[in-house]
């Protein structure tokens, strides 16, 4: 399977229980994927202009507390 197309072939053609079993599996690869670039974003210095701007929200008393 090397094309977009033919995973959805595939896919669709999974029974109830191996769709719910593939479903669990993507969700807790997608998350990883998406946890790995974040770390890389953090690192990089990516979020660090929008830490600066909320802390100097907390700081102007911006902030409400919930």
């Amino acid at each position: 399977m090397s094309t977009v197309k033919e995973i959805e072939s595939a896919v669709s053609k999974l029974s109830r229980d191996e769709l719910h079993s593939f479903r669990s599996w993507f969700q807790e690869f997608d998350a990883e994927a998406w946890d790995k670039q974040f770390e890389k974003d953090v690192h990089a210095g990516k979020l660090d202009a929008l830490a600066d701007e909320a802390l100097g929200d907390l700081r102007a008393g911006r902030c409400k507390e919930l």
